[in-house]
């Protein structure tokens, strides 16, 4: 019987989860806590945003787009501070979801895990692995497969470095998105795809003016067009462990510029020999918390291309609720019960979208891929994380409905004809 006041762990202990940040991937997150629970998040955002926006599943602490990390960390204190009079005094986990805020609490860490359990890996892992360069020497190290990556340094402002022996076009982005997420200049793009030298050239000028002084890597651009795309998402306990895989075939990802590269659309299933490469690298850093990989399957040569990990649960982290295995269980008998749970590797196929199906079904090509999709629709076995049935209140529907005519304007601007190529 699920306590609606308050969550209550497997083992009777009392908890509530607070959550950095705004986005589909925060509200998802807290959906699934919702779900298996029956409590409400504490979300703290910088802003309001359409997704955690009128919800009743969440309650949102609004700091205001200028609050510093001072104020964020008063902020996350403050409602710590709430439950001091509690009797139960009930396990407070601290989560986030975009790279930034990751790093930001791994770099409090010592001073909120008076209040707070905080459910990351170490720092130093965290600078190994969030760093794209550093990751794919670690890759190549352990067998793993990963495009072939060159490193340009901005410390001393825009380098003259090259693609070598790389054959245009490649793909450039930053070595370490915490360092990129936060600058603003006119035609920033999560991923750029460059077509010549001089473009190379043009693009670390850019760069040099609008002030980053991070790395960059220039990568070798794996052919095929976004079905070849894999989200791995995994979990590994304090005891290291890996107690839950889930793999899911990428069908559309979206091509704004600010959003190149994140899922749209997905069908879940297992990929053991993928797997099996992603479940190699957790064990052999000594991985702790949530990890979501990119991959692209190679058309030349079958192989996976592991791109990166993501030291978090990812944006589309709902896909793995959807398919039969909630996430927030692995994390709650896990940090706040303290138990072992028995290893779950999800098999069962959800078609997962943030896009109408008549939309998603006009850029996926491949007959076989279509009727899968058109197979899973027919029989209803699909999801859509900001459509939740606990959500009652107009405002909220009204913006639903609002988000998916936007999905169909963003598509018809920015990825007007499928191109079969993808980044």
């Amino acid at each position: 019987m699920i306590d609606r006041a308050q969550g209550r762990s497997p083992g009777g202990r009392a908890f509530q989860p607070v959550i950095l940040g705004a986005d589909i991937g925060v509200y998802a997150l807290a959906r699934s806590f919702h779900e298996q629970y029956g409590l409400r998040s504490i979300v703290v955002s910088l802003t309001v945003t359409g997704p955690v926006a009128d919800s009743s599943i969440l309650e949102n602490v609004v700091l205001g787009a200028d609050a510093t990390p001072d104020d964020i960390v008063a902020a996350v204190e403050g409602v710590a501070a709430r439950f001091e009079s509690d009797p139960e005094e009930p396990e407070l986990l601290l989560l986030a979801n975009t790279d930034w805020l990751v790093r930001f609490l791994v770099t409090h860490r010592e001073r909120l895990e008076r209040r707070y359990t905080v459910p990351f890996l170490s720092r130093e892992l965290l600078d190994r692995l969030a760093d794209k360069a550093r990751f794919a020497q670690l890759c190549e190290e352990l067998g793993i497969s990963t495009p072939r990556t060159v490193v340009a340094d901005f410390a001393d402002g825009a380098p003259t470095t090259t693609a070598g022996d790389l054959t245009y076009p490649v793909i450039a982005k930053a070595a370490n998105s915490a360092d990129y997420e936060r600058l603003a200049f006119p035609g920033k793009k999560k991923v750029y795809q460059v077509g010549s030298a001089e473009e190379l050239q043009v693009l670390w000028g850019t760069l040099g003016t609008a002030g980053f002084r991070g790395r960059f890597v220039v990568q070798e651009m794996i052919p095929g067009d976004d079905t070849q795309m894999r989200s791995i998402t995994c979990y590994v306990d304090e005891r290291g462990e890996i107690t839950l895989s889930c793999c899911a075939h990428v069908l559309l990802e979206e091509h704004t510029p600010s959003g190149l590269g994140n899922p749209a659309a997905m069908i879940t299933g297992r990929w053991d020999a993928m797997l099996e490469q992603a479940h190699r690298l957790l064990r052999a850093t000594d991985y702790r918390g949530f990890a979501n990989f990119d991959v692209k399957m190679d058309p030349r040569t079958g192989e996976a291309q592991f791109f990166e990990v993501n030291p978090r649960i990812g944006r589309n982290n709902y896909y793995v609720t959807a398919a039969g295995a909630n996430p927030t269980r692995f994390l709650v008998e896990d940090r706040v019960d303290g138990t072992a749970v028995a290893p779950v590797v999800v098999e069962r196929e959800v078609l997962y979208s943030i896009v109408p199906h008549r939309l998603l079904r006009r850029y996926v090509l491949d007959p076989a891929l279509r009727a899968t999709v058109d197979d899973l629709i027919r029989r209803r076995a699909t999801v859509h994380p900001l459509r939740y049935r606990a959500e009652r209140r107009p405002q909220r529907r009204l913006y639903v409905l609002a988000a998916a005519v936007n999905q169909v304007r963003k598509f018809r601007r920015y990825y007007p004809e499928v191109t079969g190529t993808g980044l």
